[in-house]
């Protein structure tokens, strides 16, 4: 299982802006340290809050000094640009990363940005789609293409330099289970990026059914899918104690979300049921809404496992980036995961556990040498020889 970031990112409009990059940089470095597999970055361009416009460049940054971590976008939103400049500036930054990146694609959810752009909502989709098959095109034609499209066309275009990772680099698409999304995720073998939520959005599939229906897309195109590439994007954070964690997110998620995220997109999504109050729309409700993992590293361990069994098996887990709390806090929590989730899930462990069952198992039955048996009266005792070896030195 692998695990990684999906960074929108989100920062305060009354902070430094320039030190909140920098922030966003050094915490892909940290990541990278801790031993985590993936990080992807977001496109906004208003609303004063999700302050990346263009995460290629960023990330272009961030492969500077984070040498070994996949980077990629989460996600470039295709109806804001010709899919050309698209693929091939994904193209560059592969190159410049000797094959690391990850195009993630979408048709844009940010309101406030789909009104800068005075794009029809309708028109959404039908562009991403699209796009999304231009790129592809481009990036594994060797030779020009022609296309003729509702909002594109295209006349002999090649990408003069494809993608370091071939045939080409891999794409992704980030849904909260929509149909249209799925059937993509199927025909393209592309990566699904699947939020987390207990109920999806009207008219979308639940986690449950999700990979079936990726599956049937791809058989009918004729390709061949893995539940590898397939992640499950929710907010993390952990503590010492489930009441710590508790306490850590409280007034940070609060904010977040009736803050921001209400104003930017109303209470869809956050509501236990319809027209529910304001002040019942605690982190906590919210939390249990959309399935967030916060608590110890046992309880993440748990709701892991229970998204796993949810889907039928899953790929990876995508920790959405936030700044509910000091930044030593939020560090210690990627530590926390980093030094007992990820192991438990990749197995490091296991044979640690194992040997030291084996060690108890030993000790109790009392066949440790020197261990509770009373040597014999010549023979130096275990105490002695340790007596011995801090007086040599």
């Amino acid at each position: 299982m692998k695990f990684g970031f999906f960074m929108m990112p989100l920062h305060l409009p009354t902070e430094n802006p320039s030190l909140a990059f920098e922030r966003d940089i050094d915490l892909i470095n940290y990541a990278e340290g801790l031993g985590f597999d993936e990080f992807f970055v977001g496109e906004h361009h208003s609303a004063a809050w999700e302050t990346i416009p263009s995460p290629e460049m960023f990330l272009a940054k961030a492969a500077a000094t984070a040498k070994r971590i996949r980077l990629g976008t989460s996600v470039i939103n295709q109806p804001f640009h010709h899919p050309f400049h698209v693929a091939e500036r994904l193209a560059f930054l592969d190159h410049l990363t000797r094959g690391r990146v990850l195009l993630g694609v979408g048709p844009s959810a940010l309101p406030p940005d789909i009104k800068l752009f005075n794009i029809p909502f309708a028109d959404l989709r039908p562009m991403m789609n699209e796009s999304i098959d231009i790129i592809m095109k481009l990036l594994e034609s060797p030779d020009p293409i022609c296309y003729d499209g509702k909002f594109w066309k295209l006349k002999d275009m090649a990408l003069q330099l494809r993608s370091y990772q071939q045939p080409r680099l891999p794409l992704a698409i980030a849904t909260g289970g929509s149909k249209n999304a799925l059937e993509l995720a199927g025909k393209y073998n592309m990566w699904l990026f699947s939020a987390s939520h207990r109920t999806p959005p009207p008219g979308s599939l639940p986690l449950e059914e999700q990979w079936a229906a990726v599956e049937e897309s791809a058989a009918r195109h004729k390709i061949v899918v893995s539940r590898e590439n397939w992640r499950i994007a929710t907010y993390v954070h952990l503590a010492e104690t489930r009441e710590q964690a508790w306490e850590d997110v409280q007034e940070g998620a609060h904010r977040d979300v009736h803050e921001y995220f209400m104003t930017i997109g109303g209470k869809t999504g956050y509501e236990a049921y319809k027209d529910q109050p304001d002040e019942e729309i605690t982190a906590g409700a919210v939390a249990d809404t959309r399935a967030w993992i916060i608590g110890t590293p046992d309880d993440a361990i748990a709701k892991i496992e229970e998204f796993n069994k949810r889907g039928g098996g899953i790929g990876g887990i995508l920790q959405t980036t936030h700044e509910w709390m000091p930044q030593a806090t939020y560090k210690n929590s990627l530590e926390l995961f980093a030094r007992y989730v990820i192991p438990h899930f990749r197995g490091h462990t296991m044979d640690l556990k194992q040997e030291w069952e084996r060690t108890k198992a030993a000790n109790k039955a009392g066949v440790l040498p020197g261990v509770n048996a009373k040597p014999p009266q010549d023979s130096p005792s275990l105490d002695d020889h340790k007596s011995n070896v801090f007086v040599s030195r």
